[in-house]
């Protein structure tokens, strides 16, 4: 099992699961844990390979990376502590598994609050992967992955967002970079799926206004589905959990609030 912490609040009954992105950790949440377990339980986990995950999930490296898979994992997560329903928070690909995880299983998702989130690769992204796919398994992967880093968060403002994922990365193998990167082959029919397909669940984007190569999509997204509501973070990039922590907080707690009112 995936490795995972809680914090439990003393009277509320609501939960929020977080899930970070690729080459991150659950450390990358050290601004909100203050503020939501203040509210709602907590719960926030490292992905297999990541994190304190890595110790726990030897055996699981020997299998075939697939979205479904790891999504599998943070189902197993939430039986394992009894969690029937749960608000979901991602960032980056952490939003692609809390939205597969939701056409899996959407009767254990309360909402959906996507940070940075990704429902489609632009020119720019798909040339990204086709350059990680020619050199994945002979150019240090942390090379690449500081290439992916700055072109994905370009600007002086994204520098500590940069540096934390980097750090991050680090604690990576070159042969789990390669699993992961693999998961690439099935990314573009299960975002074209994702954005043809509305969910009645509601989901709220929350992204930066700099965030110029996922944020054209999800202003589409947001037009055609009716549950789905976005939030721009001005003078912000793509890790907005960081980079305007109070303002992903303030936003992501006012929208949890919203859904527990019109219940």
């Amino acid at each position: 099992m995936l490795n995972y912490t809680t914090y439990k609040h003393k009277t509320a009954k609501e939960w929020v699961t977080f899930v970070h992105g690729a080459g991150g950790s659950s450390s990358i949440w050290f601004k909100q844990i203050r503020s939501f377990s203040a509210i709602y339980n907590v719960l926030i986990l490292d992905l297999r390979g990541h994190g304190n995950s890595k110790k726990v999930l030897q055996d699981a490296f020997k299998e075939k990376y697939t979205f479904d898979a790891i999504t599998h994992d943070i189902v197993e997560v939430i039986d394992h502590l009894k969690i029937k329903k749960s608000h979901f928070a991602g960032i980056s690909l952490g939003t692609i598994l809390i939205r597969n995880l939701a056409e899996k299983h959407p009767d254990r998702v309360e909402s959906m609050i996507m940070g940075g989130a990704i429902m489609k690769l632009n020119l720019k992204s798909q040339l990204l992967i086709r350059i990680g796919v020619l050199f994945k398994s002979v150019v240090p992967y942390l090379l690449l992955y500081k290439l992916f880093a700055f072109i994905i968060m370009p600007r002086k403002n994204h520098k500590k967002s940069r540096l934390i994922f980097v750090n991050e990365a680090k604690k990576l193998y070159q042969k789990e970079f390669v699993r992961w990167f693999k998961l690439t082959s099935e990314i573009n029919p299960l975002l074209r799926f994702f954005r043809t397909t509305a969910i009645n669940i509601p989901t709220f984007y929350i992204m930066g206004e700099e965030d110029h190569l996922f944020l054209p999509s999800i202003k589409k997204v947001v037009e055609t589905h009716l549950k789905s509501t976005l939030f721009v973070i001005e003078n912000c990039g793509h890790v907005v959990n960081i980079e305007q922590a109070q303002i992903f907080n303030q936003k992501s707690i006012q929208f949890i609030n919203n859904q527990l009112v019109r219940e």
